[in-house]
């Protein structure tokens, strides 16, 4: 038997030993429930789009979600209840390399559960724990078919009914769980009040006569729902949220909810992967295995190093989202950059080795042809690429050039509550949000080439923002700020995936190699900030001054390159 990777998910020797007892026998579990259920299931069961039934059914008997999403202070003293980021993470992966509807059920139970666990109305939170230890799902209730996520325009219409209630009315589109979620957390407006003042967050429940199911929008085992309430009552005790305090929910439930994108990511492209280099390394052209190619070679490495990075930076993330408070918001840095570098870089992943496994990507007996589609919607997801960037491009200045004093955040492996996530407080003032000095990552690793490479270019974009940054025109250019944002987004990547580098004394060939690709990544977005067209002449200078080649070593490419070509026969999922 081919020996497993250490740095990627293998379901033959998958032991989360690092969680306590509880945690550890349900990632297992679950793994084995798909495991025993075996591939050709698996691929009928995504072809032909049936419900997830069978899954929510085990989930339900082991209490997988109501023991993972069910916060300590609504667990009735139940040890094993907690909201603990890095365990729902795991879980993430797993449910990722099994298939996204999975991973899609439990996703937007999460972002039903946000409005609940941040609202003060007691007798909704006791009814939401009891919902989950019924093995019911949730769904989130925000996006409309004309609006899409844009709250400031609502058309979910509540009246007042005169008895301390509403009558809601109106439509919801793109609501996953939508079919069968046992509470909705519905974002609408008062009639009767203007404004900001009149935003109410309240609980539904998809069963209730004045709940109109219409139909699944997309061609999936995902149920993504258009829904119709008509008078639809709601009482007192279904209020969540009102006024500003119901705008600040839905962000900050977004804000919880994709972080979990990066980790389902994460588990899609090791699937994908374990296809395509067994696929790759057993095929025989010219009379040579696939993998005897150069070209075969660099980029099956490349989608092995930017796999570890995703999974390297990812991990750093969790400790961050643990470790947040009021005084300490680097998370939502963090956060965004996990919702779109990581899920892009995925992109490249499944790219990459399709470009190797060609004409077996589209064979209907593969996992890599779902992958090859389910690793494009998680991008789009919970924000675009664009919405995220320009959300990071706001902490640029304070990030690259006012470092302020932090202690070191520890991995965060512990079993703890992340009762922060669920009063985060009002979703502004990201502008006086400090970090602590990216340069320290950078010094850890200056011996080996590439981190140097790495460290040049960023030491030249901090450069750029202080005697190049756009104009005030300019700042007006999304398309401009958007490429200036990717290269500030590959120093913030290059950051945490050193940090844990340091963390878990990763392989410095394997840290080098990745950081190689990402000397070439910068070298790209800077020519592409080169061509934009509103580019001043210094900034086309600057672009072109900041493109450097990573440091060549084969011996380093040859010894990364045999633990790829271990992943050969590494994993095959049971028929």
């Amino acid at each position: 038997m081919a020996k497993a990777d250490p740095l990627l998910f293998n379901p033959r020797t998958y032991d989360p030993a690092h969680f306590d007892p509880e945690t550890r026998r349900l990632l297992r579990a679950t793994v084995d429930w798909f495991e025993e259920r075996g591939k050709r299931r698996l691929i009928e069961d995504y072809r032909s789009r049936a419900w997830l039934a069978d899954f929510l059914a085990f989930a339900g008997k082991e209490g997988l979600f109501a023991t993972f999403l069910t916060p300590a202070a609504d667990g009735d003293g139940h040890a094993d209840k907690r909201w603990d980021t890095a365990r729902i993470a795991a879980l993430n992966e797993i449910l990722g390399f099994y298939g996204l509807d999975y991973w899609y059920a439990w996703q937007v139970t999460i972002l039903g559960l946000g409005p609940v666990w941040q609202s003060e109305n007691a007798a909704a939170r006791t009814r939401a724990a009891e919902l989950l230890d019924q093995g019911e799902v949730f769904a989130f209730g925000l996006s409309e078919k004309t609006h899409g996520a844009d709250i400031y325009s609502t058309d979910m219409l509540l009246t007042p009914d005169g008895e301390g209630g509403f009558r809601a009315t109106g439509s919801k589109y793109y609501i996953g769980n939508g079919n069968a979620a046992g509470l909705v957390s519905v974002f609408g407006r008062r009639t009767d009040i203007e404004g900001p003042d009149g935003y109410v967050f309240f609980a539904a429940d998809s069963r209730h006569p004045a709940y109109h199911l219409v139909k699944n929008v997309v061609d999936s085992s995902k149920f993504v729902s258009e829904f119709r309430l008509a008078d639809y009552p709601v009482r007192a005790e279904d209020v969540l949220h009102t006024g500003r305090a119901a705008f600040d929910a839905a962000l900050n439930t977004v804000n919880v909810g994709k972080f979990n994108l990066c980790t389902a990511s994460i588990g899609i492209c090791e699937h994908a992967m374990y296809e395509a280099v067994t696929h790759a390394h057993n095929r025989i052209l010219y009379g040579r295995p696939v993998t005897a190619f150069p070209h075969v070679r660099r980029e099956l490495t490349d989608a092995y190093v930017r796999l570890v990075g995703m999974k390297l930076f990812s991990d750093r993330a969790v400790d961050y989202f643990r470790s947040a408070g009021p005084d300490d918001r680097r998370y939502l840095l963090f956060n965004p950059m996990t919702k779109m570098k990581v899920t892009t870089e995925g992109e490249k992943v499944v790219d990459l080795m399709w470009d190797v496994i060609a004409a077996k990507g589209f064979e209907k007996d593969n996992y890599f042809g779902q992958a090859a589609v389910e690793i494009r919607s998680l991008p789009k997801l919970e924000g675009t690429v664009h919405v995220n960037l320009a959300l990071i491009l706001k902490f640029l200045r304070n990030h690259l050039l006012e470092p302020a004093g932090y202690e070191p955040v520890p991995t965060r492996l512990d079993a703890a509550d992340d009762a922060f996530l669920f009063r985060q407080g009002p979703a502004r003032g990201l502008g006086s949000i400090r970090f602590h000095d990216w340069r320290t990552a950078f010094d850890a690793y200056a011996h080996l080439p590439n981190v140097g490479r790495l460290r040049e270019q960023a030491d030249a974009l901090c450069a750029f923002v202080t005697t190049a940054a756009p104009d005030e025109a300019q700042s007006r250019d999304l398309d401009l700020l958007l490429s200036v944002g990717q290269l500030f987004a590959l120093v913030v990547h290059g950051q945490l995936i050193l940090e844990q580098a340091r963390l878990t004394e990763l392989d410095e060939d394997v840290l080098d190699e990745l950081c190689a690709v990402l000397v070439r990544d910068f070298s790209a977005h800077a020519v592409e900030l080169h061509g934009k067209d509103s580019a001043t002449e210094a900034q086309q200078r600057w672009a072109l001054g900041a493109v450097r080649r990573p440091v060549v070593d084969e011996g380093r490419s040859a010894r990364v390159w045999e633990r790829v070509e271990a992943l050969s026969g590494a994993y095959e999922m049971a028929p």
